[in-house]
């Protein structure tokens, strides 16, 4: 096989074994990144993050979790700068939709609109990939949906997703234990024993950070610190 010197030096170039090795990279970024998870239960859709601050870091601030519309959340991992720009591109297609259509926009749409934006950026000199890929989850017209979009322009829809670092093996879990009929509460408790797989203090939530939206509701609301304490009593009957 010849070796990537001279075809990862541009995201516009294959190499001869039909690569692009700048994706390639990005996504390792993605993978490298601290745990990111959606889950979809039946009373709403579960978002949460793993994140590991600093000593004399404020907290109150959660890094990784962002407020689309007031029906639409992104959690992500990776290079969170580059998710912040795909955010806020996010925003202003959701006002410009609303705007438009007088009506709220799809998750799916959302979706496709940020992936469509990643993917142009693998087909420019002069620009990278970019580093981050997202869990966009909401409530819209057709219901509960999660989905995720990566450096390469790809999304997926899922049920339960973990990206980031270890998420090979969380996906594992979530398969074991995901339930389409879990409550909200339940899989609040699914995302924090996730996230404690390989944590070395199992029992805590000090680096868990978590947003939901309820189907009564339909809103965006970031999770208390009570609500989670109340979550994590349930996380350990999820045993890996």
């Amino acid at each position: 096989m010849m070796a990537s010197r001279g075809y990862d030096m541009t995201p516009t170039m294959y190499s001869p074994d039909g690569r692009i090795y700048q994706v390639e990279y990005a996504i390792e970024t993605v993978k490298r990144g601290t745990l990111a998870i959606g889950i979809i239960s039946k009373d709403g859709v579960i978002m949460a993050v793993e994140e590991k601050p600093r000593t004399l870091q404020s907290t109150d601030v959660t890094q990784k979790i962002f407020q689309v519309d007031y029906h639409i959340g992104v959690a992500a991992a990776g290079y969170i700068p580059d998710a912040r720009v795909q955010v806020d591109s996010a925003r202003f297609f959701s006002q410009g939709s609303r705007m438009t259509y007088d009506e709220s926009v799809e998750v799916a749409t959302i979706a496709k609109h940020l992936a469509d934006q990643s993917h142009q950026f693998t087909q420019y000199s002069g620009v990278r990939p970019n580093g981050v890929a997202l869990i966009i989850a909401g409530i819209d017209q057709k219901g509960r949906s999660i989905y995720v979009t990566d450096p390469s322009g790809t999304y997926v829809q899922y049920a339960a997703i973990a990206i980031g670092a270890g998420s090979d093996d969380v996906n594992s879990f979530l398969e074991k234990h995901y339930n389409a009929d879990m409550s909200l509460e339940d899989a609040a408790a699914l995302a924090i024993a996730s996230i404690n797989i390989k944590a070395e203090q199992k029992d805590e939530i000090n680096h868990v950070k978590m947003a939901r939206i309820t189907g009564k509701s339909k809103m965006f609301e970031r999770v208390s610190e009570s609500d989670l304490r109340r979550y994590s009593k349930n996380h350990s009957r999820f045993a890996p």
